[in-house]
C-alpha cells in the first residue's frame, strides 16, 4: 500500500511507515504523477483534487485533516467511488476561542459595551454550536440560522436570515461553502444588518461579496476576518480596512490539530483495517499544553477580555500579517498552535 501525505500536517512523521510506503510532498505541489500509483491521500486543503489530478490513478481514499472539501470534486469522487472524509468538528474549540478573543479584544479597543447584546450565529454546526454555548454562558442572547438544522429538528429556536440580521449586535458565519452559502453575505445581507454591528467572518471568504463588505464597513460597529476570496491572494485594501485581519488560522490550535490529524488516520486504519491505528490520537507528555479553563463568573467585560487576551492574544496574528501580507502561505505554515481554552 501507498500513502501520499501533506507534509504540513502534524504528528503524522513515523505514524504509517510500519504499514505502507509513505511519501510526504508539500500539499500545493502534489501532482496527478506523484498519486497515480497511491492507494491514499492524507491532504489539507491545499491540494486540489479534481478529474485532472485523479484520473487514471488507483486512489481510493481522500481523508482531509481539515474541515473544509471545497478543493475537493465530491461528485467525481462519488463517480469513480472514492471514499472521502474530512475532520469534522476537530477545528471548532479554536475557532470558538479566536472569535472570543477577536470580540471582546475588539470591543476594548473600540469602546464598545456588551452588556445586553445579542450574537447571530449563522449556521449552527460543531463550531457555530460552540461559539452558541459560549457565549450563552458569557450572558449573550443568540439567534440562530440554519435552515437544514430547522428543517431536520422542526424549526423551533431558529430564525430567518432577516431577523437575524435586523436583530443582531453581532454577526459571526460559521457556514460550509456550497452552492446555497457561496456569497451569501452580499449587498441585501448588509443592507440587512442593523448599524453598529460587530461582523466575524471566521468560516470561509467565498461566504461574503468583498466588494459588499467594503461598502458596508462605515456602517459597522468592528469587522473580523480571518477567511478570505482568493486565498492566498487576498485584498489588500480590505486587510486596512477592517480591524483585525488573519490569514485563516482560527481552528490551529494544538489540541484542534491533535484532533484533526487523528481523525485523517483513524480514516484511513478504518478503511484499510489497520488495527494498531484505530484509536490513534497524538499525545503529549507536556501538561503545559492542556486546554485551560477559565471562570468568567462575576467577572467585568474588560476582566473577560484581559482573560482571553491573555490566552490568545489575537492582536499579535494581526500584526504579523498586517505586515506581510504576502506572507499568507508562510504565516499559516510557521504557525505555533496555541492552547485552548474554554469557560467553566
Amino acid at each position: 500500500m501507498k500513502i501520499v501525505i501533506d507534509r504540513m500536517i502534524p504528528f503524522l512523521e513515523g505514524v504509517f511507515e510500519p504499514y505502507a510506503e509513505v511519501v510526504y510532498l508539500k500539499g500545493e505541489d502534489i501532482s496527478h504523477d506523484d498519486i497515480i500509483d497511491a492507494d491514499a491521500l492524507v491532504l489539507r486543503s491545499r491540494t486540489r483534487c479534481n478529474a485532472t489530478m485523479l484520473a487514471g490513478t488507483q486512489v481510493k481514499l481522500i481523508s482531509t485533516a481539515t474541515i473544509g472539501m471545497d478543493n475537493i470534486d465530491l461528485d467525481y469522487c462519488r463517480e469513480r467511488g472514492i471514499f472521502v472524509s474530512n475532520a469534522s468538528g476537530s477545528n471548532a474549540g479554536g475557532v470558538m476561542n479566536y472569535v472570543l478573543s477577536a470580540l471582546y479584544g475588539v470591543a476594548s479597543r473600540k469602546s464598545i459595551k456588551m452588556d445586553g447584546f445579542t450574537i447571530g450565529v449563522i449556521g449552527v454546526g460543531h463550531v457555530g454550536s460552540r461559539v452558541e454555548a459560549s457565549a450563552r454562558e458569557l450572558g449573550f442572547k443568540v439567534l440562530r440560522y440554519d435552515p437544514p438544522r430547522a428543517a431536520e429538528e422542526g424549526n423551533y429556536d431558529f430564525c430567518s436570515l432577516e431577523y437575524l440580521l435586523e436583530n443582531s449586535n453581532i454577526v459571526s458565519m460559521h457556514l460550509p461553502l456550497n452552492d446555497f452559502t457561496r456569497g451569501m453575505a452580499d449587498e441585501d445581507f448588509f443592507a440587512r444588518i442593523r448599524p453598529g454591528t460587530i461582523f466575524i467572518n471566521a468560516a470561509n471568504g467565498e461566504l461574503v461579496v468583498d466588494q459588499a463588505l467594503k461598502a458596508a464597513i462605515p456602517k459597522l460597529g468592528a469587522v473580523i476576518i480571518d477567511a478570505w476570496n482568493n486565498e492566498p491572494d487576498v485584498d489588500r485594501e480590505l486587510i486596512s480596512m477592517v480591524d483585525i485581519a488573519t490569514p485563516h488560522i482560527a481552528g490551529y490550535s494544538y489540541q484542534g490539530k491533535q484532533r484533526s490529524t487523528a481523525a485523517a488516520v483513524r480514516t484511513v486504519a478504518r478503511f484499510f483495517d489497520i488495527r494498531p491505528l484505530l484509536e490513534f490520537f497524538p499525545e503529549t507528555s507536556v501538561k503545559e499544553l492542556e486546554a485551560v479553563k477559565l471562570d468568567v463568573r462575576g467577572k467585568s467585560q474588560g476582566q473577560i477580555a484581559s482573560l482571553f487576551q491573555y490566552n490568545y492574544p489575537i492582536f499579535i496574528d494581526d500584526f504579523m500579517f498586517r505586515v506581510n501580507p504576502d506572507g499568507f502561505v508562510a504565516l499559516r505554515e510557521d504557525y505555533s498552535y496555541r492552547r485552548e481554552f474554554f469557560i467553566d
